[in-house]
């Protein structure tokens, strides 16, 4: 979906296909036909962005057959479906039952890191409309913060200064720019947006920047001013944004808030959770370890790393940080020039959701989704934009 901001440019907003997990090309293809051509057209439109994710084994496949990247691009114009965004935050293995830690795996200190990345990259610039000329792509925010000691903090670092450097090669050689955004999660060596400065400074290229997921920003109790203002400061890009909202549980100490929590708690994802004490900030990597009792006060409100769906909001006692996103989102789009021109709606936590909140066949999750995009759209209009055919 496009839109077009006041100042004449044009934001992308698209959804995540990692909500559709396919670890092969053929896998990827059916996804179009049967997830996102469908949502397309709940949303009566000619044109649906999405945010495609490429596993390393599909990502792979493409790279190394010229004749089957041709076919996905065929296949994406056939669909009605356009790409100018990629996640390649996981790398495999994220439909498995069970992701928890490995979804951080491999990280920037592993030399497969950035040949993926540089990959996607490729493929990115192979698949953009005819009509775009900037890509973005989402990333691993560096690494997991336990066993990231000094050595692989130099490894990444260097590792995202070739990364820019092929980034350069490649617009010299295609005419497209592509930009990587690191993503900084709850739990991660790049936790917070502030965490994301020092590295990306010292590593000085503006192809490299950071990707702001609402869902983490709220999860950590970032104030989204603050956050953004740090950024322009230190000039840092926001490349791309991924719109999400965190579960929210105002007060944690009583039971009934406690059991609502304890539906969240599924063995398939991490739901990092925090809180915010006077001493700081305090966090479990895990729902079911805050629950366990005493490793997280509960006299401040707790929030989750879970995607919940943007229009709808868990029942009470429960609630979403679909505020922070509406915050966030004003700040990054709503201003006289956009800070950030492609969006990406990313609840990939459908079926994870507590089973009577489940999609229970593929229709009623493009109906979600469509209701997701709808919202966004909405949100859009509302701070100017104007949508585009």
């Amino acid at each position: 979906m496009r839109f077009r901001h006041p100042d004449g440019s044009t934001v992308h907003l698209a959804y995540c296909t990692n909500v559709h997990p396919a670890e092969t090309l053929d896998g990827v293809l059916a996804q179009l036909r049967d997830h996102c051509e469908p949502v397309r057209k709940r949303l009566g439109r000619d044109r649906l962005g999405i945010g495609l994710w490429l596993a390393k084994d599909a990502a792979r496949a493409l790279v190394t057959d010229p004749v089957a990247l041709r076919g996905l691009r065929t296949e994406l114009d056939r669909r009605g479906l356009e790409v100018v965004t990629l996640n390649g935050f996981p790398y495999e293995g994220f439909g498995a039952d069970e992701v928890k830690y490995r979804v951080y795996k491999p990280d920037w200190a592993d030399p497969e890191r950035l040949a993926h990345t540089a990959d996607l990259a490729r493929l990115l610039a192979a698949l953009l409309p005819s009509d775009i000329t900037e890509g973005t792509i989402s990333t691993l925010p560096l690494a997991w913060r336990t066993g990231y000691d000094p050595a692989r903090r130099d490894l990444a670092h260097a590792a995202l200064v070739t990364l820019a450097e092929r980034l350069d090669a490649l617009e010299e050689l295609t005419g497209r720019s592509v930009r990587v955004g690191l993503e900084p999660e709850p739990g991660c060596t790049v936790e917070t947006t502030g965490d994301a400065i020092a590295p990306l400074t010292a590593v000085a290229r503006d192809r490299i920047g950071v990707c702001v997921d609402t869902c983490h920003l709220a999860t950590s109790f970032e104030d989204p001013a603050t956050a953004l203002n740090a950024l322009a400061a230190a000039g840092i890009p926001v490349v791309k944004s991924q719109l999400s909202a965190a579960l929210h549980a105002e007060h944690p100490e009583l039971p009934e808030v406690r059991a609502a929590l304890a539906a969240f708690d599924e063995p398939r994802f991490l739901h990092q959770t925090r809180t915010l004490t006077p001493e700081g900030l305090r966090g479990t990597d895990d729902l079911g370890e805050a629950l366990a009792g005493g490793a997280l006060p509960d006299t401040a409100p707790w929030r989750a790393h879970f995607h919940v769906p943007l229009h709808a909001a868990p029942a009470t006692p429960l609630t979403s940080t679909l505020p922070v996103l509406q915050d966030t989102l004003t700040r990054l789009v709503g201003g006289a020039h956009p800070l950030t021109r492609h969006l990406e709606v990313e609840t990939y936590t459908w079926q994870a959701l507590p089973p009577e909140l489940r999609p229970r066949a593929r229709t009623q999750l493009a109906d979600g989704i469509a209701a997701e995009l709808t919202l966004a759209r909405d949100l859009l209009t509302d701070l100017g934009l104007k949508e585009l055919p």
